[in-house]
């Protein structure tokens, strides 16, 4: 498809440099150092009209008001920038593609977000980083929210950092459920999971999250004792 071909697609910057496929920030500061700007209240109807269209100028302007924050939605299921670019250039690729598809009565970021989220999940499975426990009993009872107390004073990034340590399982289904707001059953159909073991999946990751977090605080508090 011809609205396929621009440089941002690539992997190229603005000067036509082959950046691998791979390093999308440089690319976007590539474009906000050469003084291009984009209005956050962009008219997402006009816009995609113009993409369909084959309008090299939209199409830019599309991919860079979206790539900063899809690119932090791929991150959340990947283990490094690089595999969260590759993610963010797929998933880009599918939504230029599709883009005919979408429904002007809903929200055009929130679309493209499910587009990059199910481009993430089908990475996940390509590289076989997903493998299911059987299920056991977890007591759900079990009060990991007053170990995540926490969690408020943290810094976004930090949080997002320990998230990343989870195991590929427990990384999935918390940031569904947790930070996409999927229910457990909706979790279950897209990863072809039982109900069940999505909610143990999450519970575990839940525990494991609140034990990093305790881990954390404690060496902080020891540091600082320390210094006294």
């Amino acid at each position: 498809m011809p609205y396929l071909q621009g440089p941002y697609l690539q992997g190229r910057d603005l000067g036509g440099r082959d950046l691998g496929g791979r390093n999308i920030l440089v690319q976007c500061n590539t474009c906000a150092k050469a003084g291009v700007r984009f209005s956050a209240m962009i008219n997402a109807r006009e816009l995609v009209s113009r993409c369909l269209k084959n309008d090299a100028v939209a199409q830019k302007q599309l991919y860079q008001h979206f790539a900063p924050q899809m690119l932090a939605v791929c991150y959340r299921y990947t283990k490094d920038s690089d595999e969260a670019s590759d993610v963010l250039q797929e998933g880009f690729v599918r939504m230029f593609r599709n883009l005919n598809q979408w429904k002007e009565d809903g929200e055009l970021g929130a679309w493209i977000r499910r587009i990059m989220v199910n481009t993430a999940l089908n990475w996940l499975r390509s590289q076989k980083r997903i493998h299911w426990l059987n299920e056991e009993h977890i007591n759900e009872n079990y009060d990991s929210d007053s170990v995540i107390t926490p969690v408020s004073k943290m810094e976004a990034r930090e949080l997002a950092d320990m998230i990343r340590q989870l195991p590929a399982g427990y990384q999935t289904v918390f940031n569904l459920h947790a930070i996409e707001g999927y229910s457990h059953v909706e979790i279950s159909k897209m990863l072809n999971i039982s109900e069940g073991t999505c909610r143990s999946q999450y519970m575990r990751a839940r525990k494991h999250l609140a034990e990093l977090i305790m881990k954390t605080e404690n060496e902080k508090l020891n540091y600082y004792a320390g210094k006294q």
